[in-house]
């Protein structure tokens, strides 16, 4: 069962500035239970989460003025400007043949990989999401994997043999996240600068799905998180979020992300469109 409370906006740091927003997320609250995530197949139902929640009051920057300064190493993400020959996001086979080549190149660009390998994208959309067989905007505050299923996705996707070669050198897990559709107005995506992340703040997840257990990390509140955000974010623009690292060397490893309530979003806004591209480099 899931417990949801919405905690008071008593932080007097929290007062929108220049360029940012007070938005709402929605934290882990208890770490000592293991929060377990059951995901059905697309078109048959919400996602069911078990674990103690509630909504905290963050302040939330826009990051273009620093996107230039922004570091996959450092902060665990970076926004830019990504042109697309993609017409039609929700054909799958246009997402496989021209986009899943296009990300590829990118990520390999980006981070200097010698090898990506992308293996999974979900589209999410923020309305009627069910019932079209897609995925709502994941409103917790979350990271895609842990230092146990990162690696372990690695085996699955790989096999034993070929696991070998990647997992004995330096390997990492991205995502890139960019709108369908746009400007972003409604549950835009915020993300946590690393640095401000403490180990503590990282919770396991068991995300349950039909044929598989996969597991995750849900963020605990820590009022130190320093968050970020793409105001009106269009569909040439895209967000590279690291999601795992297996270096230990200092750099950022995971990071933690969500939808967020934006207070300034119009009434008569559209629902959010986004896709999400998952991809593992080999270094």
């Amino acid at each position: 069962m899931t417990t949801l409370r919405t905690e008071p906006a008593n932080d007097q740091r929290l007062r929108p500035t220049h360029g940012s927003v007070v938005g709402s997320v929605r934290y882990l609250t208890d770490a000592d239970q293991k929060p377990v995530s059951y995901n059905p197949a697309p078109g048959t139902g919400e996602p069911r989460r078990e674990g103690r929640y509630a909504y905290y009051p963050v302040q939330i920057a826009d990051a273009r003025p620093h996107a230039r300064d922004l570091s996959l190493d450092r902060e665990g993400f970076v926004l830019i400007r990504h042109e697309t020959a993609v017409r039609e996001f929700y054909a799958p086979a246009e997402v496989e043949s021209v986009y899943y080549g296009e990300v590829r190149d990118l990520i390999a660009n980006a981070t200097g990989a010698r090898e990506v390998v992308i293996f999974d994208y979900t589209i999410r959309v923020g309305e009627r999401a069910v019932e079209r067989a897609l995925r709502a905007p994941v409103q917790i505050v979350h990271n895609d994997y842990t230092e146990t299923s990162g690696p372990n996705r690695v085996r699955d996707l790989v096999g034993d043999e070929a696991a070998r070669t990647w997992l004995a050198g330096r390997f990492a897990e991205f995502n890139v996240w960019r709108p369908i559709r746009g400007p972003v107005l409604a549950w835009p995506l915020g993300i946590v600068d690393a640095t401000s992340i403490a180990p503590s703040d990282l919770v396991r997840c068991d995300l349950v799905y039909p044929d598989r257990t996969g597991e995750i990390y849900h963020g605990v509140h820590n009022p130190d998180h320093r968050w970020s955000y793409a105001p009106r974010m269009t569909a040439d623009e895209a967000f590279i979020i690291k999601c795992y690292d297996s270096a230990k060397d200092g750099r950022a490893r995971f990071s933690l992300h969500s939808a967020f309530d934006d207070p300034t979003t119009p009434a008569d806004a559209a629902p959010r469109e986004s896709i999400e591209i998952r991809a593992f480099a080999r270094f």
